[in-house]
Order: C-alpha cells, then sequence, then structure tokens
C-alpha cells in the first residue's frame, strides 16, 4: 500500500511540475505580449492610418502646391488630468490649398504655481488623410516645459499634400497635451 501511495504521490509531483511550467511559459508569453503592443498598434497605425497618427517630420522635396482646390483644416486642442495648463489654437481652422506651407499657433499656459512639463499627442481625421498632414515645426516634436503663470504661443508650420484624395475637403487636426513627469535634459 505505502508503495501504491508513493507511485501515486510521484505521479502528482510530475503533473504539478508540468502544470507548473506550463503556467510559466503563459506568464511569459503574456508579458511579452504587453511589451510588443505598443510597438505593433504604432505600426498598425502607421500602416492603415488607424487613429490619425502621422509621419512626424515632412521633407518639402518636390514641393507643388495645387491652386484648383482648398482644404479647410480645423484645430483641436485638450489637456489631459494632471497637467495644469490651459491649451488652444489661436484660430479654430484654415483654408489652404494642398501643398502650400502655412503657419498656425497654439497657446499653452501654465495655471499652476509650480514648474510643469507636458508632452502634445497630434491625431488627424479622417484617418486617410493622416499620411498627407505633413508636419515640418512642431511643438508636438519636443517636451514642453513651462514656469508657473507662463504663457507661451507655440508654432506648427505644416502642409497638407496635393497627393491627398480629392474627396477629402476638411481635415482635423487634434492635440492632447500629457503630463510629461520626467526632468528636463
Amino acid at each position: 500500500m505505502a508503495a501504491v501511495n508513493q507511485t501515486w504521490a510521484d505521479k502528482r509531483r510530475q503533473e504539478n511540475r508540468q502544470l507548473g511550467l506550463r503556467l510559466l511559459w503563459i506568464v511569459a508569453a503574456s508579458i511579452l505580449f504587453v511589451f510588443s503592443l505598443v510597438p505593433l498598434y504604432d505600426l498598425l497605425c502607421k500602416v492603415t492610418g488607424l487613429n490619425g497618427k502621422t509621419d512626424g517630420v515632412a521633407s518639402l522635396e518636390n514641393a507643388r502646391v495645387d491652386m484648383s482646390r482648398m482644404v479647410n483644416v480645423e484645430f483641436t486642442s485638450s489637456v489631459m488630468p494632471g497637467l495644469g495648463w490651459n491649451f488652444y489654437p489661436k484660430q479654430p481652422s484654415i483654408q489652404v490649398r494642398p501643398g502650400q506651407i502655412e503657419t498656425v499657433l497654439f497657446v499653452a499656459k501654465n495655471i499652476t504655481n509650480q514648474v510643469v512639463a507636458g508632452q502634445a499627442v497630434p491625431s488627424v481625421s479622417p484617418g486617410k488623410a493622416s499620411s498627407y498632414f505633413k508636419k515640418i515645426e512642431c511643438f508636438c516634436f519636443e517636451r514642453q516645459e513651462l514656469q508657473p503663470g507662463e504663457t507661451r504661443e507655440m508654432p506648427l508650420r505644416f502642409y497638407v499634400s496635393p497627393d491627398m484624395p480629392d474627396d477629402v475637403r476638411v481635415v482635423t487636426l487634434s492635440y492632447a497635451f500629457y503630463s510629461a513627469i520626467e526632468p528636463a535634459k
């Protein structure tokens, strides 16, 4: 009887060890999956134009202006909780010719009594217009830091590519400013 109990206990230990290894693999795979989500999401957004992500800094090579049409570019802004700023575009919209370089200003004001840093994240809609919206100079390229009570005008230089489909007549550029806690370098 003792031998039967011993073999049963050995079998049980072996099954528990196998279960433990399986669970360890599941945990490791889950961690790997979580860390790969951001790069996979960025790749998906870049390929499909999902979430209106733009390509970053634009090149002015082969610049041409399409004089045959106008595009209305609208600007919206928001400040995420935890960032003590007011942030808004100086003008709600602008009419542009595709290929024409424009400059618009956004205003940020630190409404706290301490130094506060933020980072702007842009989004373009409709999604299919995101790859045609080209930023030349943007405050969103770098972390912004404002002193207590400081107000700053922040320029955005951009153009809409003449290659944008003709059926897109309105493009909305939205900026969300998030708190950027790490210290300045």
